[in-house]
Protein backbone atom coordinates (compact mmCIF):
# COMPACT_ATOMS: atom_id res chain seq x y z
CA UNK A 1 0.00 0.00 0.00
CA UNK A 2 1.14 3.54 -0.40
CA UNK A 3 1.26 6.49 0.96
CA UNK A 4 -0.55 9.77 -0.10
CA UNK A 5 -0.84 13.64 0.62
CA UNK A 6 -3.80 14.87 -0.53
CA UNK A 7 -3.92 18.36 -1.06
CA UNK A 8 -6.91 21.07 -2.10
CA UNK A 9 -5.67 23.27 -4.78
CA UNK A 10 -6.74 27.09 -4.22
CA UNK A 11 -6.20 28.53 -1.19
CA UNK A 12 -3.42 25.11 -0.12
CA UNK A 13 -1.44 24.95 -3.36
CA UNK A 14 -2.39 28.07 -5.21
CA UNK A 15 -3.39 31.78 -3.86
CA UNK A 16 -6.88 31.58 -3.47
CA UNK A 17 -8.76 34.05 -6.20
CA UNK A 18 -12.11 33.18 -5.33
CA UNK A 19 -13.88 31.27 -8.64
CA UNK A 20 -10.27 31.27 -10.59
CA UNK A 21 -11.45 31.26 -14.57
CA UNK A 22 -8.03 32.97 -16.21
CA UNK A 23 -4.93 30.49 -15.91
CA UNK A 24 -3.08 34.03 -15.75
CA UNK A 25 -3.58 33.92 -12.77
CA UNK A 26 -2.58 30.71 -11.19
CA UNK A 27 0.46 31.25 -8.79
CA UNK A 28 1.47 29.07 -6.05
CA UNK A 29 2.32 29.71 -2.68
CA UNK A 30 5.76 30.12 -1.31
CA UNK A 31 7.54 26.91 -0.83
CA UNK A 32 4.85 24.91 -1.46
CA UNK A 33 6.64 23.78 -4.85
CA UNK A 34 9.51 22.93 -3.00
CA UNK A 35 8.14 20.63 -0.27
CA UNK A 36 5.98 18.99 -2.35
CA UNK A 37 9.12 17.96 -4.66
CA UNK A 38 10.75 16.72 -1.79
CA UNK A 39 7.32 14.55 -0.62
CA UNK A 40 7.25 12.75 -4.09
CA UNK A 41 10.82 12.06 -4.21
CA UNK A 42 10.60 9.85 -0.31
CA UNK A 43 7.50 8.30 -2.70
CA UNK A 44 4.58 10.02 -1.39
CA UNK A 45 1.71 10.07 -3.80
CA UNK A 46 0.79 13.94 -4.26
CA UNK A 47 -3.37 14.07 -5.16
CA UNK A 48 -5.12 16.73 -5.37
CA UNK A 49 -8.76 17.12 -4.20
CA UNK A 50 -10.64 20.12 -4.57
CA UNK A 51 -14.33 21.35 -5.04
CA UNK A 52 -15.08 23.75 -8.04
CA UNK A 53 -18.19 24.28 -7.37
CA UNK A 54 -17.96 27.92 -10.00
CA UNK A 55 -18.95 25.04 -12.94
CA UNK A 56 -22.09 23.79 -11.02
CA UNK A 57 -22.93 28.09 -10.14
CA UNK A 58 -22.37 29.01 -13.81
CA UNK A 59 -19.71 31.68 -12.81
CA UNK A 60 -16.64 29.77 -14.74
CA UNK A 61 -17.19 27.02 -17.82
CA UNK A 62 -15.86 23.56 -17.73
CA UNK A 63 -13.24 24.41 -20.21
CA UNK A 64 -11.96 27.32 -18.19
CA UNK A 65 -11.72 25.47 -15.11
CA UNK A 66 -10.29 22.94 -17.25
CA UNK A 67 -7.70 25.78 -18.88
CA UNK A 68 -7.09 26.70 -15.04
CA UNK A 69 -6.30 23.37 -13.91
CA UNK A 70 -3.93 22.76 -16.91
CA UNK A 71 -1.75 25.42 -15.82
CA UNK A 72 -1.95 24.50 -12.22
CA UNK A 73 -0.58 21.12 -13.37
CA UNK A 74 2.24 22.43 -16.01
CA UNK A 75 3.35 25.28 -13.77
CA UNK A 76 4.02 22.63 -10.81
CA UNK A 77 5.50 20.64 -13.75
CA UNK A 78 7.86 23.22 -14.15
CA UNK A 79 9.10 22.83 -10.62
CA UNK A 80 9.69 19.53 -11.19
CA UNK A 81 6.38 18.42 -9.27
CA UNK A 82 3.91 15.73 -10.93
CA UNK A 83 0.77 14.80 -9.17
CA UNK A 84 -0.74 11.04 -9.06
CA UNK A 85 -4.10 11.87 -9.52
CA UNK A 86 -6.72 15.14 -9.63
CA UNK A 87 -9.96 14.87 -8.32
CA UNK A 88 -13.15 17.63 -8.56
CA UNK A 89 -16.05 17.97 -7.61
CA UNK A 90 -18.23 20.67 -9.69
CA UNK A 91 -20.88 20.58 -7.57
CA UNK A 92 -22.92 23.41 -5.85
CA UNK A 93 -23.45 22.84 -1.97
CA UNK A 94 -27.11 22.43 -2.39
CA UNK A 95 -26.39 19.85 -4.95
CA UNK A 96 -26.14 17.64 -1.44
CA UNK A 97 -24.07 15.56 -3.84
CA UNK A 98 -21.64 12.63 -2.68
CA UNK A 99 -18.17 13.81 -4.06
CA UNK A 100 -17.93 17.08 -2.40
CA UNK A 101 -16.25 17.94 0.45
CA UNK A 102 -16.18 17.32 3.53
CA UNK A 103 -17.36 13.89 2.38
CA UNK A 104 -14.48 11.50 2.16
CA UNK A 105 -15.48 10.35 -1.21
CA UNK A 106 -13.37 12.18 -3.61
CA UNK A 107 -10.28 10.78 -1.58
CA UNK A 108 -11.80 7.23 -0.98
CA UNK A 109 -11.95 6.99 -4.65
CA UNK A 110 -8.27 7.96 -4.89
CA UNK A 111 -6.97 5.53 -2.32
CA UNK A 112 -8.52 3.26 -4.13
CA UNK A 113 -7.43 3.93 -8.02
CA UNK A 114 -3.08 4.38 -6.44
CA UNK A 115 -3.58 1.62 -3.59
CA UNK A 116 -3.01 4.52 -0.53
CA UNK A 117 -3.26 3.36 2.50
CA UNK A 118 -5.46 6.82 4.56
CA UNK A 119 -4.25 5.62 7.62
CA UNK A 120 -0.91 6.38 6.87
CA UNK A 121 -1.87 9.02 4.54
CA UNK A 122 -2.29 13.07 5.30
CA UNK A 123 -5.19 15.91 3.99
CA UNK A 124 -3.25 19.32 3.91
CA UNK A 125 -6.04 22.18 3.02
CA UNK A 126 -7.07 25.79 3.96
CA UNK A 127 -11.54 25.26 4.56
CA UNK A 128 -12.94 23.07 7.18
CA UNK A 129 -14.55 21.65 4.86
CA UNK A 130 -11.06 20.33 3.65
CA UNK A 131 -9.84 19.05 7.29
CA UNK A 132 -13.44 16.79 7.83
CA UNK A 133 -12.88 15.73 4.62
CA UNK A 134 -9.41 14.06 5.25
CA UNK A 135 -10.50 13.24 8.93
CA UNK A 136 -13.93 11.41 7.37
CA UNK A 137 -11.38 9.54 5.29
CA UNK A 138 -9.06 8.67 7.99
CA UNK A 139 -6.53 10.62 7.30
CA UNK A 140 -4.56 12.91 9.80
CA UNK A 141 -4.81 16.27 8.82
CA UNK A 142 -2.65 19.72 7.90
CA UNK A 143 -4.98 23.03 8.15
CA UNK A 144 -2.76 25.87 6.20
CA UNK A 145 -3.88 28.92 8.75
CA UNK A 146 -5.46 31.83 6.65
CA UNK A 147 -7.21 34.98 7.00
CA UNK A 148 -10.34 33.94 4.76
CA UNK A 149 -11.82 30.74 6.46
CA UNK A 150 -11.56 29.66 9.67
CA UNK A 151 -11.41 26.24 11.40
CA UNK A 152 -11.94 25.54 15.22
CA UNK A 153 -8.31 25.23 15.96
CA UNK A 154 -9.19 21.44 17.43
CA UNK A 155 -10.02 20.16 14.41
CA UNK A 156 -7.23 19.43 12.29
CA UNK A 157 -4.21 17.65 14.21
CA UNK A 158 -1.26 20.25 12.53
CA UNK A 159 -2.00 23.78 12.35
CA UNK A 160 0.06 25.69 9.63
CA UNK A 161 0.30 29.42 8.89
CA UNK A 162 2.49 28.49 5.53
CA UNK A 163 4.22 26.14 3.49
CA UNK A 164 8.07 26.69 5.84
CA UNK A 165 5.81 25.28 8.83
CA UNK A 166 3.86 22.86 6.94
CA UNK A 167 7.87 21.49 6.39
CA UNK A 168 9.01 21.94 9.69
CA UNK A 169 5.76 19.96 11.09
CA UNK A 170 6.90 16.89 8.31
CA UNK A 171 10.45 17.22 9.86
CA UNK A 172 9.24 16.81 13.20
CA UNK A 173 6.33 13.85 12.65
CA UNK A 174 7.09 10.35 13.01
CA UNK A 175 6.64 8.55 9.65
CA UNK A 176 7.48 11.59 7.48
CA UNK A 177 10.25 12.26 5.55
CA UNK A 178 12.92 15.13 5.86
CA UNK A 179 12.28 17.31 3.36
CA UNK A 180 15.60 19.01 2.25
CA UNK A 181 16.02 22.50 1.32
Amino acid sequence: MNRAVFLDRDGTVIEECGYLSDPARVRLLPGAATVLRALAAEGWKLIIISNQSGVGRGLITPAQMGEVQQRFLDLLLSEGVSFSGSYVCTHTPEDRCQCRKPSPSLIQRAATEHSVDLSASWMIGDRESDILCGRNAGCSTIWLRNEMFQVPENLPGVIANNWLEIERTLRQLPGLPSVPR
